[in-house]
């Protein structure tokens, strides 16, 4: 095999190698229809940031990454239709430059966005929903390899947006736009978490977006980052919960040079150069790392972190950081904020595996008994049985799936392990 064949089946940590049997790259809509259609067992595969198997298949992976981006703008409708293969960093400099922007970034530009919709992969901030909330159309390529389109208000929508790779190839999505904004980005270290907890929905309301880096260790958090939009007239977060404001940039990693980081120091500048935590020009990794996180209703937050507090023995010798970040309710059946406001509890962990999946079933035992629902694209431990009774609409997506590709040719083990073994 060449070494670019190697790459080709490595996900971005190089924790996971794909096992299908091929990986095509279709050119054209054309292409992946035949692609779709001939494969006894098929499934997309985005910018490979998952840290599990969910975007594997026994069979064959269609990676949408050289289809024609097609970037079409409607200012009259406020949105914009863009090929599902494309990086969400591409798409917001697209967008700036036209003078419009997405409501929020996760804290990777570089992730696909047909694979972080799927995923209900998210930024932060109260007020803000998942990135799979600015979705409004969506095509996708079914089993027979025919184009199934579905916008928002159709009975099956809420059901296909946060889809898993479950019911076909996504190709293209529309999504909400707005006029563009500026934000500013402040850094405060060493902020008690005490005074963070006794006001903890003041505390996440603060700016725009709100992160808390921390170890769990100690009682202190070892940063905050405030992202506030200045179009508002806005003013400047001189202060947070008696952290020290920072005079240095900032990497969430502890002792890693901020040079990848996007602009602090509380500068304005466009939303696409601030709203994640990275810039795309850079590959934002500390080197081998391995990702989990846990999304827990807002009723719960404080007890939730407490529980995590209690584990930080356990937790710290394999962190490299966790992030706090809050984010808004939705209507979309598998997503980890359906119908409730809520937290993500996020772990980068060193590249120990093992250790780590160790850990995760004790994680859970005080997490999931508190609602916490794992993101589908990072390492956890529970199965359909525990995942089931989380989600409201669990078995109509089940239903959904059975209906649209009722021979399951986008099953796959982890389909099968976390949402249709039960």
């Amino acid at each position: 095999m060449l070494e670019e064949d190697v790459r080709d089946r490595l996900n971005w940590a190089g924790n996971y190698e794909y096992r299908a049997q091929t990986i095509e790259h279709p050119t054209s809509l054309a292409d992946l229809q035949r692609a779709v259609a001939g494969a006894s067992r098929v499934r997309a595969l985005g910018s490979r940031h998952s840290f599990n198997d969910i975007a594997d298949s026994p069979g064959t992976l269609v990676c949408l990454d050289v289809l024609d981006p097609g970037v079409l703008i409607d200012e009259d409708a406020l949105t914009v239709t863009v090929a599902a293969g494309v990086r969400y960093g591409v798409l917001a400099e697209h967008l700036q430059r036209r003078g419009f922007a997405l409501h929020n970034l996760a804290s990777l530009p570089h992730i696909s966005v047909g694979g972080a919709i799927a995923t209900a992969t998210h930024g932060s901030g109260d007020a803000n929903g998942n990135l799979a909330t600015a979705v409004v159309g969506l095509e996708l390529v079914t089993a027979s390899g025919d184009v199934l389109a579905l916008a928002a208000g159709d009975d099956d929508f809420p059901g296909a947006v946060v889809g898993l790779g479950a019911l076909g190839v996504v190709h293209r999505v529309t999504l909400r736009i707005e006029p563009t904004f500026d934000v500013r980005q402040d850094v405060f270290t060493d902020i008690p978490w005490d005074a963070v907890l006794a006001d903890y929905d003041a505390a996440t309301s603060a700016a725009y977006s709100v992160s808390l880096f921390t170890d769990w260790s100690g009682d202190t958090i070892g940063q905050a980052w405030l992202k506030s939009r200045v179009d508002g007239g806005s003013s400047a977060p001189h202060a947070f919960y008696g952290g020290t404001p920072a005079d240095r940039a900032h990497h969430p990693v502890p002792g890693v040079a901020a040079d990848h980081c996007t602009q602090q120091l509380g500068v304005p500048g466009p939303w696409s150069d601030r709203l994640a935590h990275f810039r795309l020009a850079f590959t934002p990794s500390n080197g081998d790392e391995l990702q989990t996180e846990y999304l827990v209703g807002r009723e719960h937050a404080v007890e939730a972190i407490q529980a995590v507090r209690d584990l930080a023995p356990r937790i710290a010798p394999l962190l490299l950081v966790s992030e706090v970040r809050s984010m808004a309710a939705d209507e979309l059946w598998l997503s980890s904020n359906y119908r409730r406001d809520g937290i993500g509890l996020h772990f980068t962990w060193k590249p120990l595996q093992a250790e780590v999946e160790a850990l995760l079933p004790e994680l859970e035992a005080a997490l999931l008994p508190l609602g916490a629902r794992p993101h589908w694209g990072k390492l956890f431990a529970a199965d359909a049985a525990q995942l089931a009774p989380l989600y409201p609409r669990f078995e109509d997506f089940r239903a959904l799936a059975g209906r649209l590709d009722p021979a399951g040719k986008f099953r796959n083990a982890f389909l099968d392990r976390t949402v249709f073994g039960a």
